[in-house]
């Protein structure tokens, strides 16, 4: 049975399990990468959970981590979708789609009317499910990646 958790800071390391499962089976999907969070022990894993009012979310299947997704407060009524991962043995099975409704619910009551997400050019499988769940490119340069070149795509939903 697949659930949601919203995760608390006593839940840190869960979310760093999940984290770290994903950077090591996607590191193409992500900024960030594996090796980025081994540096810094406990500290690092802890500073990521001081930002005030995010909303981290895994989905359990049978109680085992299979998914994350992020939410955290933004500009100007916005609120950002990241870290979405969803584990190769789930994909398809509407797992992403579960983990962005919870973000976006979460941003809805927190008085959103925007939810951003930036996203890797040539990651195409999470392109179609973000425009699934109704975020259209936005137009606006994201932030270059560490080939200096490329940027990341921006992509926006409108929140009613």
């Amino acid at each position: 049975m697949l659930t949601l958790r919203v995760l608390t800071m006593n839940d840190w390391p869960l979310w760093r399990d999940v984290r770290l499962a994903a950077l090591t089976e996607a590191p193409h999907a992500f900024k960030s990468r594996l090796a980025d969070w081994h540096r810094g022990g406990e500290e690092r894993w802890h500073a990521r959970w001081e930002m005030p009012d995010a909303h981290h979310v895994v989905a359990l299947l049978d109680g085992r981590a299979v998914g994350m997704a992020d939410g955290v407060p933004g500009d100007d009524g916005t609120r950002e979708l990241k870290s979405v991962w969803v584990s190769p043995e789930v994909r398809g099975r509407g797992v992403g789609e579960r983990l962005i409704a919870a973000v976006e619910t979460w941003a809805l009551q927190s008085g959103a009317t925007v939810l951003r997400l930036t996203v890797i050019p040539g990651n195409e499988p999470a392109i179609a499910l973000y425009q699934r769940n109704g975020f259209v490119a936005s137009g606006e340069l994201g932030d270059l990646l560490a080939d200096g070149v490329t940027r990341e795509h921006v992509m926006k939903k409108a929140l009613h």
